[in-house]
């Protein structure tokens, strides 16, 4: 089945503008592109986020660019690029300064969709106007033409701009049901900028937050790390709240935020966030690893007690714990491979640093995933676990020389082995 095209926009814009921006700002190979295809007779604009930063001050990161010429047409003007896609087909550029993506102007309202509204193929090509009217916010729909310094409005765009106002192209029921993961986008969006989300397009996210069940888990993991890595994790991770939209990424999280150990549980997460939000603006490393074991930590935390209560000892609870957890939440949103093994170890370590003497803390400090661990056994201190001596110990142990780090690991060589596991099980209550 086909989507009727979407009504056009109650502003009336110009739809040809001109205006100045610093050519320095924008990406030489986008700029290259975009030449190469007018020399081949074809039009070609900047469009997107690129331009709606541009025109807000901001340093963009991506430059994507439409045009009326098809994958294959672009392909042969470019040996250094590819198709992707196939639901979606767009080219890829490759250059010195990295690549561009290449799309062709998509005819509006011919996308096919299921019958739950959600577009399984948009590969129908159009003009320009109606390429316009398929996208997903009027701040995300002007064109520029570097070569001829316009800008082409054609919904309104920059008039809302102006009014820091999120809206949606079309009716926001619709749109969302073609694609859920535009709330999420929405919200990112609406924290980035600043912007409010239109009332109408509030109350479909209110509404329709149920949706992203529907979208492939490794397609939500990408949008969470949009956006809880763009240094403004804290003010999205309460949009989300707010919008309910959370409660389906992380529906084991939301549970333990609301339960009994939730007060000490959310001040984990916010200083976890807050300190994401520091090392970003600071241009330090961050690892979602990192982030998805805080969000499950309060699971895990509490299905381990559950499992103990059961009989279970820590040890094997733990172990199962946490397979359970991964694998739950597995359902909603996709955890890669490749972040599975050191979030797993973050957790692993945090009852090993209980084992302060003899060899064994050597061995620990000398583990490659202590330094992250640390930083969350530290970050469980902040938040008001009762860790915050254990905390202190590993601090000066770091930071001491070798003869005091000797000192320190023999201070109370023969301690029961007994006392240490039962110093390990407290760390979940």
């Amino acid at each position: 089945m086909r989507r009727a095209t979407p009504e056009p926009s109650k502003h009336s814009p110009s739809p040809c503008i001109p205006v100045e921006i610093d050519s320095s700002c924008i990406n030489r190979n986008a700029l290259r592109v975009i030449s190469k295809l007018h020399d081949a007779g074809y039009e070609a604009y900047l469009v997107g986020g690129g331009v709606r930063d541009l025109l807000l001050g901001h340093s963009p990161k991506d430059f994507d660019i439409a045009t009326n010429a098809h994958p294959e047409e672009v392909r042969k003007l470019f040996d250094n690029s590819r198709i992707i896609g196939r639901r979606f087909r767009i080219v890829h550029v490759y250059g010195s300064k990295g690549l561009v993506e290449v799309a062709t102007f998509r005819a509006a309202g011919r996308a096919h969709v299921n019958q739950k509204g959600r577009i399984i193929a948009d590969n129908t090509y159009g003009s320009i106007d109606e390429d316009a009217f398929r996208r997903d916010f009027t701040a995300n729909a002007l064109y520029y033409d570097p070569d001829e310094a316009r800008l082409l409005d054609l919904v309104g765009g920059l008039q809302d701009l102006d009014a820091r106002m999120l809206r949606v192209i079309g009716e926001p029921d619709l749109r969302f049901r073609e694609d859920p993961a535009r709330m999420l986008r929405a919200v990112r969006l609406s924290v980035k900028l600043d912007f409010q989300v239109e009332k109408q397009a509030e109350e479909s996210i209110y509404r329709l937050g149920h949706l992203l069940s529907e979208v492939h888990p490794a397609r939500l993991f990408d949008e969470i790390v949009k956006l809880f890595y763009t240094g403004f994790a804290v003010r999205t991770f309460d949009a989300l709240r707010e919008f309910g939209l959370f409660q389906h990424l992380f529906p084991m999280t939301e549970k333990e935020l609301c339960g009994r150990s939730g007060e000490t549980f959310s001040a984990l997460v916010y200083t976890a966030l807050q300190r994401t939000d520091e090392r970003i603006r600071t241009g330090k490393h961050v690892t979602p690893s990192f982030l998805y074991a805080v969000f499950l930590w309060g699971p895990l935390r509490a299905l381990v007690r559950q499992l103990e209560l059961d009989g279970l000892s820590h040890k094997v609870a733990h172990a199962a714990a946490v397979e359970n957890t991964v694998i739950s939440q597995m359902r909603f949103t996709s955890i890669p491979k490749r972040l599975q093994h050191p979030m797993r170890e973050i957790w692993d370590l945090q009852f090993r640093f209980y084992r302060k003497y003899g060899n064994s803390a050597f061995r620990l400090y000398r583990h490659p995933r202590f330094r992250a661990a640390y930083d969350f056994l530290c970050l469980r201190a902040a938040a008001g676990e009762p860790v915050d001596r254990l905390c202190e110990w590993w601090t000066t142990f770091q930071e001491a020389d070798l003869p005091t780090k000797r000192k320190m690991t023999n201070a109370r060589r023969g301690r029961p082995r007994k006392s240490q596991r039962g110093s390990a099980k407290r760390t979940y209550h």
